[in-house]
């Protein structure tokens, strides 16, 4: 039986030692870690290389539910595979261990609120991110003017350039205003 630990982090920026530092301290063998690697993919290549490596009586460890899953379904889909295959899991952060029927219950309740919890976690991370970039619609000035009224102002007619992405080429000519 050995205890075996895996770790990520989604971007290359975040730091994955204080996670394996954790698993270290719990008594972990070997830590698999996936650096700068998007929880949304089900293949992951130290995840992968993990599983691989887990054996009947082995115990996971990890510190938090959304480092092995994204989504309530690939969690208890996770979790599945690892009971049907002997291997228990441990979660640190959410002390759950699958190795008791406690345990278990409380993996599966904790699956679900954790869903929900990290939906504002990740929201956060991606406008961290995002820091510099600007998202959204193009302002009326950078986008294609086809969409202007060709009654620019009641009592004035419009001949539009041929270019209707220019609007300062745009020629208005008043009648009586």
């Amino acid at each position: 039986m050995a205890t075996i630990g895996y770790a990520r982090v989604s971007t290359s920026d975040q730091n994955p030692e204080a996670q394996a530092a954790r698993l270290h301290g719990h008594g972990c063998l070997r830590v698999f870690i996936d650096h700068g690697v998007t929880g949304r993919l089900a293949s992951r290549p130290q995840w992968d290389a993990c599983r691989a490596f887990l054996r009947d009586g082995d115990v996971l460890v990890v510190t938090k539910l959304d480092r092995i899953g994204r989504s309530v379904g690939n969690l208890v889909g996770v979790a599945g595979d690892l009971d049907r295959r002997g291997v228990d899991l441990i979660v640190l952060d959410q002390a759950i261990n699958t190795g008791t029927p406690a345990g278990r219950m409380l993996f599966h309740v904790l699956a679900a609120i954790a869903e929900h919890d990290l939906i504002p976690e990740r929201t956060r991370d991606g406008l961290a991110a995002a820091r510099g970039r600007h998202g959204g619609r193009l302002p009326p000035h950078r986008r294609g003017r086809r969409d202007l009224p060709r009654q620019v102002v009641p009592g004035a007619a419009a001949w539009w350039s041929r270019d209707l992405t220019r609007p300062w080429q745009m020629q208005v000519k008043a009648h009586g205003l």
